[in-house]
């Protein structure tokens, strides 16, 4: 969904939520444009009209967005059949069912969910709506991870000692390289006891056309917000010392697709990737 247009790691201007606790309708939030990009319910006229602009500019954003959320489904799904019992969705978005804990605890019952994200509309509807056993909501920034873990709800919920999945998805596209993305990474899974795995999805510009004609300066909230589309190989370093398990870093389409519709691979600028800490 986040991506850059032509070229690889192109800076663009992008939206960021405004800093405050109302609730306001009448301004797109971007948590909420994305929510109504994967057919969920807790958008606006505002939010639905936003989206209309960004996929004027760009209508595979669709694609790429749709072909995010099934990634995860899958990723969560197929971890959690393989014993993993705890995750943690950072920058999770608003709740879309079904969200990581309806899948994973039709799996195993007993798993337990902790969300975090930045947004105060997004922390205020989950907060409200996650209040399922096994699941929290915690209002964080991914550039502080020591707050993150040092967060009383997620220490009240996961065991460090286990290991956990923790879920980047469509986050660090957000995170410029001078604030250390692979630092948070590796402070993060440092954190994760072995046998966690890392689920990651990022926005790239791989498969855009050399001449394609995107002007993604239309798009944008207020104040303007860096987004990296990395090429593969910088998003490779985000696993290093991690053993990625097949088919590896993939465009998202093709990380294990299972039965039923999926999108039309040329349309998704992203990759996705599994991989578990030794």
């Amino acid at each position: 969904m986040k991506s850059s247009g032509p070229g690889i790691g192109l800076r663009t201007r992008e939206w960021r939520p405004a800093d405050h606790g109302r609730l306001a309708v009448s301004e797109a939030n971007p948590a909420r444009v994305y929510n109504y990009l994967v057919g969920g319910k807790d958008n606006y006229l505002a939010d639905y009209e936003q989206a209309q602009r960004f996929l004027g500019v760009a209508p595979e954003v669709r694609d790429t967005a749709l072909s995010n959320r099934r990634f995860l489904h899958r990723a969560v799904r197929h971890l959690a059949a393989n014993g993993i019992s705890q995750f943690l969705d950072i920058g999770a978005g608003l709740p879309t069912t079904p969200n990581v804990h309806e899948i994973a605890q039709a799996v195993n019952p007993r798993a337990r969910v902790v969300y975090a994200d930045n947004d105060p509309i997004v922390a205020s509807h989950g907060q409200a709506r996650l209040s399922v056993s096994g699941t929290t909501m915690v209002k964080t920034d991914i550039r502080s991870p020591g707050d993150l873990l040092g967060h009383e709800e997620l220490r009240r919920l996961l065991d460090p000692a286990q290991p956990v999945a923790i879920l980047l998805n469509f986050v660090l596209d957000y995170i410029e390289d001078p604030e250390n993305p692979v630092g948070i990474v590796r402070r993060l899974m440092d954190w994760a006891a072995p046998g966690s795995c890392l689920v990651l999805s990022h926005a790239t510009g791989d498969f855009i056309a050399p001449d394609a004609d995107r002007d993604w300066g239309v798009i944008s909230f207020g104040d303007p917000v860096s987004l990296v589309a990395r090429e593969h190989a910088e998003i490779m370093e985000f696993f290093a010392g991690l053993d990625l398990l097949a088919p590896g870093l993939v465009q998202l389409p093709s990380w294990r697709p299972g039965i039923g519709a999926e999108s039309d691979p040329s349309r998704v600028w992203a990759y996705g990737g599994v991989a578990r800490k030794p």
